[in-house]
């Protein structure tokens, strides 16, 4: 494992408040209505499990694995797709779950591949919005925390597979 400093950034707790909040704006928006939500593969996973528990609709659920930092701290800005969605998504509300929107294209290209799709509609959630980091204008409709465009590690975010176990957000110091 590499041996990061790390400094608690987001607390736990501040996170699952943060959750319940957007879960309970969502159960409002999607009231009696079906819902496909999608996961954004690796880094949304904890906060997407969290986020479907805490919203009160019909849900089923489909993952969409994309890659675009290939094991470095920033964006390399090209988006490689790891794994499409299994199930069409056509003429159904569909929830996109991001775990972090930096430059924007990641997000953008996500929301235009699921466009094409033709679904009833779209709403775009994000954990983290680093808004200075942004290279593209990007709306996400939901976005849990905007943070400064530090790299930052944990509650499955990740810096070369490592620290996406833990139950907060860190910020990293320093890379040793």
């Amino acid at each position: 494992m590499t041996n990061l400093t790390l400094k608690p950034y987001i607390s736990e707790e501040k996170i699952q408040l943060k959750v319940k909040e957007l879960g309970e704006t969502l159960t409002k928006q999607f009231k009696n209505e079906k819902v496909i939500a999608i996961c954004v593969l690796k880094g949304s996973f904890m906060f997407y499990s969290d986020l479907i528990r805490s919203i009160n609709a019909d849900i089923t659920c489909e993952f969409f694995g994309v890659a675009s930092y290939h094991g470095g701290t920033s964006s390399s800005g090209e988006v490689k797709v790891t794994l499409d969605l299994a199930s069409p998504v056509e003429n159904q509300h569909v929830i996109l779950v991001e775990d972090i929107v930096d430059t924007g294209l990641t997000m953008n290209y996500l929301k235009n591949s699921i466009m094409s799709r033709k679904p009833k509609s779209l709403t775009t959630i994000a954990l983290l919005e680093k808004p200075d980091a942004l290279k593209v204008k990007c709306d996400v409709d939901h976005v849990g925390f905007k943070i400064p465009n530090d790299f930052v590690v944990g509650y499955g975010l990740d810096y070369q597979g490592y620290y996406r176990n833990l139950p907060y957000i860190a910020q990293v110091q320093n890379f040793q």
